[in-house]
C-alpha cells in the first residue's frame, strides 16, 4: 500500500505540559505541584495543566470550578502568554539548526521535514533525539517526538510515550501500528465521530481499515475518504514551513451572563479592538466577519457575513458585528462573545516551498529511518 508513495523523514515535536511546564521553570516552588494554568471558578477555563494535576482529571478546556472539585490542592496560574512565545521562539531556533521545512501548529508543537537536513544525519530518529536533548539542556524544558514517513504517523507517534520520550515508526511498521490503535488514539478523530465509530463497531485502527471506501463515505460525508486512507498510511500532505493564516479572532467570557444587548455592544466594541490590533499585527485584513455567542446554557451559536470587500478597521467591523447581533433575537443570556475574521487577503503573500525531487527521497531511504 505504501509502495508508490513519497516516504518523508517527519518529525513531530511536541512540548511536555508547555504552559504548565514553563510555570514550574520559572517558578521552582511549583515543581512537582498540580497546577493549571487559566481562570479559577465557574468562569474560568484550564488552559493548560502539568502532569501532576492531570492525575486528577484536571485538564485543558474544563472550567475552573470542576478543575477544583477534581483536585482540592489545585494551584491556579494565571497565564503569560508573552512568556509562553519568548520560550516557543527559543525552542523554533533549534528546529531551524536542522531544517528549513518547520512547521508550526502552535507555540508548543511542530512538524520537522528532516529527509534532507542541515547535519547530514540520515537517522530521523537520532535527528529527534539530539532536538529533544537540546531543548532540555538550552531551554530548560522536556518535549516529546514521533518520527514516521508523514505527518498523520508522526503527529500520533509523538503521543505515544509522553511526557520526555520518543517513538519511531519505519516504513514497514506503519499499517501494523495503525492496525493496533485505538480509534480514540486517531489524530483527527473527535470524541463526538470515536463515539459514533463505536457504535458502528468501530474500535481499533483494523476494524476502520476494514470498512469500504462507500461506507465510510456514508456514515461520514467528507471526512470517510480521510479516514479511509490514514488508516492505510496514506497522508501526503507536505509540511508547509510558511502556513498561511486563515482567521484571526478575539473572544471575552463574562464574569455575569449578559442579557442586553446595550452591554453586549460595549463588550463587542472592546473585542473589535483587539480584532483590529491582531490584523494589523499580522499586516492582513479580511471579508468574512463571524460572530460568535455562547449562551448561558453553553449552547453555541454563529452568525457570519461576507463583504465585497476587505475591511480591518475597527469601527468596520463593529458595525458588522452589531448587524450580526441584532440579526435575530437572542434566545437566552450571554456568557461568552467572540468576532473573528476570515477570507484574508494573505493568499498571494505566501510563497509556497518546492516540491522535493522524488529522486532525492529514493537515495535517502537506503539509510537508516
Amino acid at each position: 500500500m505504501l509502495d508508490n508513495l513519497p516516504i518523508r523523514k517527519i518529525i513531530h515535536v511536541d512540548m511536555d505540559a508547555f504552559y504548565a511546564s514553563v510555570e514550574q521553570m520559572d517558578n521552582p516552588e511549583l515543581i512537582g505541584k498540580p497546577i493549571a494554568v487559566g481562570g479559577e471558578g465557574a468562569r474560568g477555563v484550564v488552559a493548560a495543566a502539568s502532569y501532576e494535576a492531570r492525575k486528577f482529571g484536571v485538564r485543558s478546556a474544563i472550567s475552573g470550578a470542576q478543575a477544583r472539585r477534581n483536585c482540592p490542592e489545585l494551584i491556579f496560574v494565571k497565564p503569560r502568554f508573552d512568556r509562553y512565545q519568548e520560550i516557543s521562539k527559543q525552542v523554533k531556533k533549534i528546529f531551524y539548526d536542522y531544517t528549513d521545512l518547520v512547521e508550526p501548529l502552535s507555540l508548543d508543537e511542530a512538524y520537522l521535514d528532516v529527509t534532507e537536513n542541515k547535519k547530514g544525519n540520515p537517522s530521523a530518529s537520532l535527528l529527534a533525539k539530539e532536538i529533544r536533548e537540546r531543548i532540555f539542556k538550552e531551554v530548560g524544558l522536556t518535549a516529546s517526538a514521533g518520527i514516521s514517513i508523514n505527518k498523520f504517523v508522526a503527529k500520533v507517534a509523538s503521543d505515544y510515550n509522553k511526557p520526555n520520550g520518543q517513538k519511531t515508526v519505519n516504513p514497514e511498521e506503519v499499517v501494523g501500528f495503525l492496525e493496533a490503535l485505538d480509534i480514540r488514539k486517531f489524530y483527527g478523530v473527535g470524541k463526538v465521530t470515536a463515539d459514533k465509530m463505536y457504535q458502528l463497531g468501530i474500535f481499533t485502527g483494523k476494524d476502520l481499515k476494514s470498512k469500504t471506501l462507500e461506507y465510510l463515505d456514508s456514515n461520514f460525508g467528507k471526512s470517510g475518504r480521510f479516514y479511509y486512507y490514514i488508516v492505510r498510511g496514506i497522508h501526503n500532505s507536505e509540511v508547509k514551513p510558511h502556513r498561511t493564516r486563515k482567521s484571526l479572532a478575539a473572544e471575552r467570557t463574562f464574569h455575569e451572563n449578559l442579557s442586553s444587548e446595550i452591554f453586549m455592544l460595549e463588550k463587542l466594541d472592546h473585542i473589535a479592538q483587539e480584532v483590529e490590533k491582531r490584523l494589523a499585527k499580522s499586516k492582513v485584513s479580511g471579508k468574512t466577519v463571524t460572530l460568535k455567542i455562547k449562551y448561558s446554557d453553553f449552547s453555541l451559536q454563529t452568525r457570519s457575513k461576507t463583504l465585497p470587500y476587505y475591511i480591518g478597521d475597527k469601527d468596520l467591523i463593529l458595525e458588522v458585528a452589531k448587524d450580526l447581533l441584532y440579526q435575530e433575537k437572542l434566545s437566552n443570556s450571554v456568557r461568552l462573545l467572540g468576532i473573528s475574521m476570515s477570507n484574508l487577503n494573505n493568499e498571494s503573500k505566501i510563497k509556497k516551498p518546492s516540491k522535493p525531487e522524488t529522486k532525492t527521497v529514493t537515495v535517502q531511504l537506503q539509510f537508516e529511518f
